[in-house]
């Protein structure tokens, strides 16, 4: 009969393999009462049978019965242990043979699991772009990944350092827009903003509002002509000069606003002109500007205000991460939510992200096919030879106590068959 070792939980850790266990234990039980069972029946017609020629059938029906379930009893037990803590050869199978068994598990998994058209047959039944688009388009769907991004950028900002982002940002922008130079690229940028006519709309906003003003600050204008006049000149003259002045200051923007042909336009569009070709050609002006650019960046105001820009970005990335209800949440949520519509509606779109995921799949697969069976063979070789027979009896130990439980109805049938014929088709002949 069983050892006692099977009272061991068998490696039970989580609350499936509890039950498991239970259920492991309840077909042993079954399967043990069923032999005592035949025992009992055995003993009971043993004795009547010489009385009772009839019991002499039940007698044979119990013997082949308990006779098919030790023998299957021993069967199972051999797998996992040695039958009554004897070592008899060819028991235990599994903890001696772990390797091997792990061995063979990873290689079948390898051949017919991960093989080529395999995994690509069943990526070709799966849509996964059209069911990801479902899943995203559903709202509360679409809040988990808002949530989970959010999340991950949380966890991001956690662990950065201020200083290591401050000293990146630096780097980067020292190298992308520091180092290279300037006046080059600014005289480029100044010829075709005045190949495009760009500077006309400025000069059209600059007349505009200075207009505006002089008509709206006439005393403003006045004290500055004023004050450059000579003390000695009567207040009469200064009224009408400044009167004069200021007359023909609005009457200039007014025609600056109103002739695109304005001398005045034409100066400015030749002075950035010209401005955009020294810039590219003028050493000296290059010098100046390289000059100035290092000036500002270099500036410990400049450095100051960066660190504090991080800091105040860094603070309300934050609080918009962790408001499920501010403006940059919501848009996540709505950004996941439109393009699971638009997967669920694009029939190309699907079918370009289905063929992009199966082809990056069946890559990996072929790349790692061996490593990832590896995984399975090198975990069961990691396992304790006890360990493992423990972990395997546990998930299969249940169905396997129904051999014994055939074992035990087939042993009787095939016990009270022996005797039926021995008695009715033998024993004739043989008294002949």
């Amino acid at each position: 009969m069983p050892q006692p070792s099977t009272r061991r939980t068998l490696g039970a850790v989580t609350e499936a393999d509890f039950q498991r266990l239970a259920e492991l234990r309840r077909m042993q039980a079954i399967a043990i009462a069923l032999l005592v069972a035949m025992a009992v029946v055995f003993v009971v017609s043993f004795v009547l049978q010489s009385r009772y020629p009839g019991w002499g059938f039940v007698r044979a029906a119990s013997e082949g019965g308990m006779v098919g379930a030790l023998a299957d009893w021993f069967a199972v037990t051999a797998l996992f242990r040695h039958p009554l803590g004897l070592k008899i050869p060819h028991t235990n199978l599994i903890s001696q043979k772990k390797d091997e068994i792990g061995a063979g598990l990873g290689g079948f998994v390898e051949e017919n699991f991960l093989a080529d058209d395999v995994v690509h047959d069943k990526l070709s039944e799966i849509s996964g772009a059209r069911r990801a688009g479902e899943w995203l388009a559903d709202r509360a769907n679409a809040e988990r990944v808002g949530q989970m991004a959010a999340s991950a950028g949380l966890g991001t900002l956690a662990v950065l350092d201020d200083g290591d982002v401050q000293e990146l940002i630096e780097v980067l922008v020292r190298r992308h827009v520091v180092d290279p130079a300037w006046a080059p690229m600014l005289g480029r940028s100044a010829e075709t903003f005045v190949a495009g006519r760009h500077h006309e709309a400025l000069l059209d906003i600059a007349a505009d509002r200075l207009g505006e003003w002089l008509i709206s600050h006439p005393e403003a204008f006045d004290r500055v002509i004023s004050s450059r006049l000579p003390s000695w000149m009567p207040s009469v003259v200064d009224r009408f000069l400044d009167q004069r002045l200021h007359s023909e200051a609005v009457k200039f923007t007014q025609n600056v606003a109103a002739d695109p042909e304005h001398p005045f336009r034409i100066a400015v569009g030749r002075f950035l002109s010209d401005l955009a070709r020294d810039l590219g050609e003028q050493d000296r002006l290059q010098q100046q500007v390289e000059s100035f650019k290092h000036e500002v960046f270099d500036s410990p105001r400049i450095r100051a205000l960066a660190t504090s820009t991080w800091q105040t970005a860094r603070a309300a990335i934050v609080e918009m991460l962790e408001d499920p209800s501010s403006d940059l949440r919501m848009r996540m949520v709505s950004a996941a939510q439109d393009f699971g519509h638009k997967l669920q509606d694009d029939a190309t779109l699907q079918y370009k992200i289905d063929v992009w995921v199966m082809e990056v799949v069946e890559h990996l697969v072929r790349t790692y096919r061996h490593d990832l069976a590896n995984v399975i063979t090198e975990t069961v070789q990691r396992w304790d030879a006890r360990e493992a027979a423990e972990k395997i009896e546990l998930q299969v130990g249940k169905d396997l106590q129904f051999i014994r439980l055939n074992g035990t109805i087939v042993g009787s049938l095939a016990g009270l068959a022996i005797y039926t014929i021995a008695t009715l088709v033998i024993a004739p002949l043989a008294g002949m």
